[in-house]
């Protein structure tokens, strides 16, 4: 492989796992990962550059949740590198499968234990995300690249999902590669034992059963209704796991979601997130037996116990207790979706009916916003990995740039943001134009900080700090090149939507607005 670098090296193998693009930004430490694409692999990694490292990551996280596949971002040493912990943080806390390499310092002039004020240098580039990463590598050497990076990146797709950081000195990046690498081993696959099925068996066998199915099942949809439906359960799903078919289309923290579930003999858990955000931090009903089926044992004990915990590989585990458990028919309320729709405000109401209108296979992105809250946890989503929320984290910023990577997979793409995240990562407007991506940016314009807004007046103290001053966002949007639309009102959202949406190319559209947040917001998690 004398004719390959280490950076060609590198990218090759992550596009052999799956990160068909990388995100990332050219900085004079990593130049050698943009050099000329390798014109005999027809999977060389397509490159999009953006405006933040931050975007870098949150591009890559957005292509992960919408492929299923290894996302992938590349940023430099110092603060290029720190630019991107934000964003890696949500990843971790979503457990989005991603790599981030960055580059570090010349190794020729590094000194072990010595800060020498080298352009870009820190004491310990990688503790920065030591505490957020499934795992840290920092190979120094070509061979240590090779054995390394297939590792790296089966580490990150390997239940628990979630990211791994990966740093190599600049001047390492444009030496001749290694031979090599070896592809990483998988694990062997868990076979459970039968007595453990058996006793998940008895313990949903004539009882009242609710289905909970996390982001681990995600790829095995037609298996979760088959179990669902014998089951005669509600299929009830974390924010991750929204668009499953069968599954009810409203949060469990609406009240009459989660007294179903309270009312449930058993909570069968499926792929996990029963963590603090969904459960709202475990205050939610808990039915008296607790079954859970994950792919993996969890990263970190959970909060609620499981009678019987089985491991191993989903559609199989999956495809025998549908054999096995007897059919029941369904006891919950056939309407429970629409109960729930008909009590939302006004505002929300309309908002919703536009978002709903959107064509089919229109992926949705959601920011940390009031209207984000809306769409993540009510609007229509109508297929696995149709939807990319941030409630993993709750950074503030991720929509329009988790849109890059989301729309990068080729599909059109809606975003719903407020004014105050927009502005974090604005400069990502130009990145559409240039990669001509379909990406409608709605911002539901309140003149600030809403969500903070309606904590200060609940809390009865004088607003400060949420009141912002806030461009005219569809002349900002024009002089990127970006289409612009402003709506009056809300209820002349659809159509507009529509057309952005049919136009093909990037869109932005201005509603002003100010919402009441839903009952999915922790301000409101007591209420009902």
């Amino acid at each position: 492989m004398s004719d390959v670098t280490v950076a060609r090296q590198v990218l090759d193998v992550l596009a052999d796992h799956g990160a068909t693009t990388v995100f990332g930004l050219p900085g004079v430490h990593n130049l050698a990962f943009w050099g000329p694409a390798r014109a005999e692999r027809g999977t060389d990694p397509a490159p999009v550059v953006v405006r933040h490292e931050q975007t870098a990551v949150y591009a890559a996280d957005g292509w992960a949740r919408r492929s299923g596949r290894l996302g992938a971002a590349v940023v430099t040493t110092g603060p290029g590198a720190a630019n991107a912990v934000a964003a890696f943080g949500e990843a971790a806390a979503s457990h989005s499968p991603v790599v981030l390499v960055a580059s570090e310092i010349p190794a020729a002039a590094a000194r072990s234990g010595r800060f020498r004020g080298v352009l870009h240098e820190s004491r310990n580039q990688a503790a920065l995300f030591a505490p957020l990463a499934k795992a840290v590598f920092r190979p120094r050497t070509p061979e240590g690249v090779a054995a390394v990076i297939a590792e790296a990146a089966a580490t990150a797709l390997r239940h628990p999902r979630g990211p791994v950081y990966l740093d190599v000195p600049a001047d390492v990046l444009g030496r001749p590669a290694a031979v090599g690498p070896v592809a990483a081993g998988r694990e062997a696959r868990r076979t459970e034992p039968w007595a453990s099925i058996s006793d998940a068996v008895d313990l949903l066998a004539g009882r009242r059963v609710a289905v909970w199915a996390g982001a681990a099942v995600l790829d095995d949809a037609e298996a979760i209704g088959a179990l669902a439906g014998r089951l005669g359960a509600p299929l009830v799903t974390s924010f991750h796991a929204r668009g499953l078919p069968g599954a009810l289309g409203v949060p469990p923290h609406e009240p009459e979601v989660a007294a179903v579930i309270g009312d449930a003999d058993v909570l069968l858990v499926l792929g996990g997130d029963l963590d603090g955000m969904n459960t709202r931090n475990w205050t939610m009903p808990r039915p008296p037996v607790l079954v859970s089926v994950d792919p993996a044992p969890p990263a970190d004990p959970p909060e609620w116990t499981a009678d019987v915990a089985l491991t191993g590989e989903l559609r199989g585990l999956l495809r025998v207790l549908t054999e096995r458990v007897p059919a029941h028919e369904p006891w919950f309320p056939a309407d429970l979706d629409t109960r729930v729709r008909r009590g939302l405000d006004a505002d929300a109401s309309t908002l919703l009916d536009a978002l709903d209108s959107r064509p089919d296979g229109t992926a949705l992105v959601c920011d940390m916003a009031v209207a984000g809250y809306w769409a993540g946890g009510y609007a229509r989503v109508t297929e696995p990995r149709g939807l990319a929320y941030p409630v993993g984290w709750g950074t503030l910023g991720f929509g329009l740039p988790a849109a890059v990577g989301v729309a990068s997979t080729g599909v059109p793409t809606l975003v719903v943001c407020g004014d105050g995240g927009l502005v974090m990562g604005v400069g990502e407007l130009a990145t559409l134009v240039q990669e001509r991506l379909p990406v409608t940016v709605l911002v539901v314009d309140d003149g600030g900080y809403g969500m903070l807004r309606y904590d200060q007046a609940r809390a009865g103290v004088e607003h400060r700090g949420v009141d912002l001053v806030t461009p005219d966002f569809v002349a900002l949007a024009r002089a990127f090149g970006v289409e612009a639309t402003d709506v009056p009102a809300l209820d002349g959202l659809g159509e507009a939507l529509r057309k952005a949406i049919g136009s093909g190319a990037p869109h932005l559209v201005r509603v002003a607005a100010r919402l009441t947040p839903p009952r999915t917001t922790s301000p409101r998690w007591h209420e009902g």
